[in-house]
């Protein structure tokens, strides 16, 4: 269902990229949430596309818009009318039309009753930005992430690293996908590059349903970094192999395509509703179960949890995320996680292996959690060896024997997710 009413304006990319940013900003609502709830259901695929596209171009560059916009406002305007400014700032910034920009902000005020009146300020504004914002763009800093997750990340890594993080997040990302078999044959069909550790990449890849392949079903959409669990994994052909948290099910149909007998879990019906879909447009086959993996039972061979998270790893993605959080959920994060870890080692048959991962850049949802787990089992350990796979640099190694992914890794490349992985053997 959409949420623009049906006596609104009509709905244009713009317009709508405005609502997202309001939505995010004021409401603290993350984009994948939007989208699921239809907020752009009323435009055209390619409209759709665009609207997204320009909201987190807005996400991503908003420390130096707003940064631009100081100098042109004596206070900051009310939040629906700061984020056309932002959005045409950005638009502006990065060789938009001028005219169009422009003339399109001004119009978006003007459509609204309640900030008619500022179509003026919007247009003095945006115009000086179209003579001097693309010069000072370049000239101003990399945007920073929010205090509450600079100042533990900096703790971590030290500001040097952070820093480098920040300039990965602003460079935004390429699209990764896993071949289902010949990753080199799925490279050359859609035009992308192999990377070291077997992923595929695609720089400008445009609508993602028209490329080579997709509707055969010889790949799915992964990030390089989100690829390596499953092969940590290692699974072989009739293991019986359990994914935790599977939605929306990469690295089910990696466990699949492996030869694995799959039971996929999720306690989200809708995202459930996603791997099924994976799972039918690649002719892979794994049981789903929709249901709380802290209650369910069953013996396997081996066990994948990519536990829910802060995703705090993906942000060169999700722009929106470091906005629409204020790292007040983490901590009832880490419990639940460290609860899952508990839970799929009593699911585990003797001699059992576990691979516990989460797309975060902090230590206490990666690093801690396995020192703590290693803590409370008797007889656990961390399987170091599992880290030596093709492209993994020595240098992502931790110290109690995971993988340790970040943001600033293969930069010439186009970075990767943050992401932490280990091997648990019970």
């Amino acid at each position: 269902m959409s949420t623009h009413s049906s006596s609104a304006p009509a709905p244009s990319a713009r317009r709508s990229a405005v609502y997202l940013l309001d939505q995010i900003l004021g409401e603290n609502r993350l984009m994948s949430e939007l989208l699921a709830s239809g907020a752009l259901d009323a435009l055209p695929a390619p409209e759709r596309a665009r609207a997204q596209r320009l909201a987190t171009q807005t996400l991503r560059g908003l420390g130096r818009a707003d940064h631009l916009l100081k100098r042109h406002l004596r206070k900051p305007p009310p939040l629906h009318v700061y984020n056309i400014l932002r959005l045409g700032t950005v638009e502006l910034c990065m060789g938009g039309d001028a005219h169009g920009v422009v003339n399109d902000a001004v119009n978006l005020v003007a459509g609204n009753k309640r900030f008619a009146s500022l179509k003026g300020l919007i247009n003095a504004v945006l115009r000086k930005m179209a003579a001097d914002g693309p010069a000072d763009w370049a000239k101003t800093h990399v945007p920073q992430m929010p205090k509450w997750l600079r100042t533990p990340l900096v703790e971590a890594y030290g500001m040097s690293a952070v820093s480098k993080f920040e300039n990965a997040h602003f460079a935004g990302a390429p699209l990764d996908i896993t071949a289902k078999g010949d990753a080199s044959a799925v490279a050359a069909a859609v035009g992308g590059t192999l990377l070291p550790t077997g992923s595929v990449r695609l720089v400008d890849a445009g609508q993602v349903s028209a490329l080579a392949g997709f509707e055969t079903g010889d790949w799915w959409v992964q990030d390089a970094a989100a690829a390596l669990p499953a092969r940590m994994l290692n699974v072989q052909p009739g293991e019986a192999v359990l994914d935790l948290c599977a939605a929306p099910g990469g690295k089910t149909l990696q466990l699949a395509a492996a030869g694995a007998d799959v039971t996929a879990l999720d306690i989200s019906d809708t995202r459930m509703e996603r791997v099924t879909e994976n799972l039918a447009r690649t002719g892979l086959t794994a049981q789903t179960l929709v249901t709380d993996a802290l209650t369910h039972m069953g013996q396997y061979d081996a066990i994948l949890l990519d536990a829910p998270c802060s995703a705090t790893g993906t942000i060169r993605r999700h722009a929106d995320l470091p906005h629409a959080r204020d790292g007040a959920e983490i901590s009832s994060l880490i419990a639940l996680q460290s609860a899952m870890i508990d839970a799929a080692l009593g699911m585990l048959k003797p001699g059992g292996r576990l691979l516990f991962c989460t797309c975060s850049l902090l230590p206490d949802e990666g690093e801690c959690q396995v020192d703590e787990a290693l803590l409370r089992h008797k007889g656990l350990s961390v399987d170091a060896s599992a880290c030596d796979l093709p492209g993994v640099d020595p240098a992502w190694k931790t110290e109690e024997g995971g993988l340790r992914l970040r943001p600033d890794y293969w930069p010439k490349e186009g970075g990767m997710d943050g992401f932490y992985m280990a091997l648990l053997r019970g």
